[in-house]
């Protein structure tokens, strides 16, 4: 099962100061609570705790990109917006995979699996025996939808005033946190449902 899906800003590897890194938008599909804390449990605290965990998922994933992009040695312009309306290849873009052991920053062991594009970051975080290549596959799918229907690369765009839109991609492609087999013939009915329910 997928316990979270998030969309975070990419800085340029010259930029050392992690802290730049951003949470755009999180959905999580399982609660945790703070661990060997004997105090109740309150909503508030347990909000701020996955705030954290996200962050901290979104910057580990944002140091991975720059070293990717680092030994690749791509030029620093690649993380930029993308100004026109030419589609957008996936196939290069930095992505990879890592663990995250018990406790940091979850109570039990997660993978993370991690897709960069220009200047964001998507991320799944896992269960730790989640198949992976279903898992890259369903975020590139997440990442190709969110950025050709929500123009989210393009300049000016906000996500705040389109996390309805988002929430529907997700309810269709990753309902409830759970991974699809899903073969084109699917994705394209789902995709035209979505096209009918949230006109461009």
């Amino acid at each position: 099962m997928v316990h979270a899906f998030l969309i975070h800003t990419l800085r340029s590897p010259n930029v050392e100061d992690r802290s730049l890194c951003r949470v755009l938008y999180s959905c999580v599909f399982g609660a945790e609570k703070s661990p060997g804390d004997p105090r109740p449990h309150g909503a508030e605290r347990d909000r701020l705790l996955r705030k954290e965990q996200i962050l901290a998922v979104a910057r580990q994933v944002q140091s991975m990109c720059q070293l990717q992009q680092q030994a690749s040695g791509r030029p620093l312009t690649d993380l930029q917006l993308q100004s026109s309306d030419e589609p957008v290849s996936l196939h290069d873009a930095p992505h990879g995979a890592f663990r995250l052991a018990p406790g940091d920053p979850f109570q039990v062991s997660r993978t993370v699996v991690w897709l960069g594009v220009f200047s964001l970051g998507f991320a799944l975080v896992l269960d730790a025996h989640e198949n992976l290549l279903l898992a890259e596959s369903t975020l590139r799918l997440l990442a190709r939808l969110l950025i050709d229907h929500l123009r989210l690369l393009a300049p000016g765009t906000s996500l705040l005033l389109r996390a309805d839109r988002i929430e529907g991609i997700l309810t269709r492609f990753l309902p409830h946190g759970q991974l699809l087999f899903l073969n084109d013939r699917f994705v394209q009915g789902l995709e035209k449902e979505f096209i009918a329910a949230w006109p461009r």
